[in-house]
């Protein structure tokens, strides 16, 4: 009998790969055709929970794309980058004012709420059927609408000039790299993102995730019974969501 997988893997992407890169590896482990897809974009940088859908649930993609989202992660004063984040060329350096973690904290806490910001230029929204990093790296600037965010929750974790360590909790398509730069702009000396993590989307966790190696040696029958095991969790997912 022909395979037939169905479900949802929750993976844990590995810093330097891409969303595309790791769908596309977990598709060698499935039937020919099989469909995959991940439900939200992760940056090369950032490392944690990619959602993947297999086969027909692969069709709730647009509904899970709009759980919010909780990171961890490092932003860096003092510096400025063309991808807003410390893959990018540095277009500035400057001084980092004195700064306490309670002050830096209170910034923060200031930002939570709608933010408002265009999405980055390098980054995977589409501009008339292109996504945009393919204009930045052409050297073309493009017109982008604000995008709107909801900040439920932002805290300053730790401080160890230059890099401010903190946890967000936001609503789906938040750039974090914007909101580095955000907050590079309130305290007079520009900031970056230098590492990233996505501890949950919804209910699912970084914590519950396998490791893409782990997901590459498993054999079919296992893969096929993790596939088959995630479908309540997925259901409870959605039908919570449209409570």
């Amino acid at each position: 009998m022909t395979r037939a997988p169905a479900g949802m893997l929750l993976v844990e992407k590995p810093a330097g790969w891409t969303s595309h890169d790791v769908v596309a590896v977990l598709r060698r482990s499935l039937p020919r055709g099989a469909k995959a897809g991940h439900t939200g974009t992760l940056d090369p940088l950032a490392t944690g929970l990619l959602v993947i859908l297999v086969g027909p649930c692969t069709r709730l993609q647009s509904r899970l794309q709009g759980f919010d989202k909780v990171y961890s992660g490092t932003i860096r004063l003092g510096e400025r980058t063309d991808t807003g984040d410390v893959t990018g060329k540095v277009l500035e350096r400057r001084e980092v004012p004195a700064l306490s973690l309670e002050r830096l904290g209170e910034e923060l806490r200031a930002l939570e709420g709608v933010f408002e910001a265009p999405a980055p230029a390098y980054s995977a929204v589409k501009h008339k059927g292109k996504a945009l990093y393919h204009y930045a790296r052409a050297g073309l600037e493009v017109p982008v609408k604000p995008r709107h965010a909801m900040l439920r929750s932002w805290e300053a974790l730790s401080w160890a000039p230059p890099e401010l360590s903190h946890r967000l909790a936001c609503s789906s398509g938040t750039y974090v790299r914007s909101l580095a730069e955000a907050l590079g702009e309130r305290l007079g000396c520009g900031a970056t993102v230098s590492s990233l993590r996505r501890e949950a989307v919804g209910p699912f966790h970084a914590a519950d995730a396998l490791a893409l190696d782990a997901l590459r040696a498993m054999p079919a029958e296992e893969l096929d019974a993790c596939l088959a095991a995630s479908r309540p969790a997925l259901d409870a997912a959605l039908g919570a969501a449209a409570a």
